[in-house]
């Protein structure tokens, strides 16, 4: 989830376990990965938009449980 002052980004937590990142200047100084999500006509959230931030730790254990590694 981001937070942003007019068009400065001022804060950054993990949509997965809600640790606070480290925003400086606008700039996050923490790993993490910003997904945006358009949904299409062949899902049940046709039309829908969706995002969200991971922190590096909720995106490794993210991974770990797919049975195709990236």
């Amino acid at each position: 989830m981001r937070k942003y002052k007019g068009n400065c980004l001022t804060a950054v937590v993990c949509n997965g376990c809600g640790k606070k990142l480290v925003v400086n200047n606008g700039i996050v100084r923490e790993g993490v990965t910003h997904i945006t999500v358009e949904w299409d006509y062949f899902s049940e959230k046709d039309g829908t938009s969706q995002t969200a931030d991971i922190c590096e730790s909720c995106f490794e254990q993210w991974m770990s449980q797919f049975r195709i590694p990236p």
